[in-house]
Parts: C-alpha cells; structure tokens; sequence
C-alpha cells in the first residue's frame, strides 16, 4: 500500500479543520440562542443559577473563539504554504505532531522550552 506524501496528510488535517470550525460554528448559533434570559425568573435562587450558567456558557465562547483564530490562522498557512514551519526555529514540524494537534505552530523543542519558560513565571 503507497503511502501518503506529507502533502496529502496536509490536506487531510486541512479537511479536519474545515469541519472542526463549521461545527463550533453550528454549536456557538445553538449556545447564543440558549442563553438564559432574565425574563420570568421568580426566586433570587434561580437568578443566581442561570447567572452561573450564562457566565459559564460565555467563556466556553470564548475558548471556542480563541479556537476559531487558531484554525482560521491554520488554515491561512496552509494556504500560503508555510504550515508545519515551527514559527520558533524555522524548523519543518513532524507530520505526527501537526495530525496530532493540527493548529500547534512550534515544533516540540520549541514548545517544550515556551512551557519551562512560563512555568519560571509563574513560579
């Protein structure tokens, strides 16, 4: 059985994201429509519950919005050719790792240093 050139596995990783942002697409409409409204609540209880759920439902929004750039930005490099470029080092990212994690724009080395650096941060 042939296998398949990195460029074909690009295209397949490529498809994934196309059909990862129309579904947070779908699913964000769905979540906007459902947020709670503040009409016919009778009890402070109920308020402070919906209150939870509203603010829970906005940052799961804005997780999905950082998302959305991160494939919007992914997509644009497929497009011009620079996907898989460790935008780091300059150094081409492992195919393994871009179908693994398909928006990653660092290749491990690099990550794994972006990380240690942010853990002394914190620390």
């Amino acid at each position: 059985m042939k296998q398949k050139t990195r460029q074909e596995r690009i295209l397949e990783i490529k498809k994934k994201l196309l059909e990862q942002k129309r579904q947070i697409l779908i699913e964000a409409g769905v979540m906007l429509s459902n947020l709670p409204s503040e009409s016919n609540l009778s009890e402070i209880g109920d308020m402070a519950s919906q209150e939870i759920d509203r603010s829970f439902l906005l940052r799961l929004r804005d997780r999905e919005r950082k998302l959305l750039k991160k494939i919007e930005k992914t997509l644009e490099k497929i497009e011009n050719g620079t996907y898989g470029i460790c935008e780091s080092c300059g150094a081409e990212i492992p195919i393994e790792r871009l179908e693994a994690r398909p928006v990653t724009d660092l290749c491990i080395e690099c990550k794994t240093e972006q990380e240690e650096v942010e853990k002394l941060k914190e620390s």
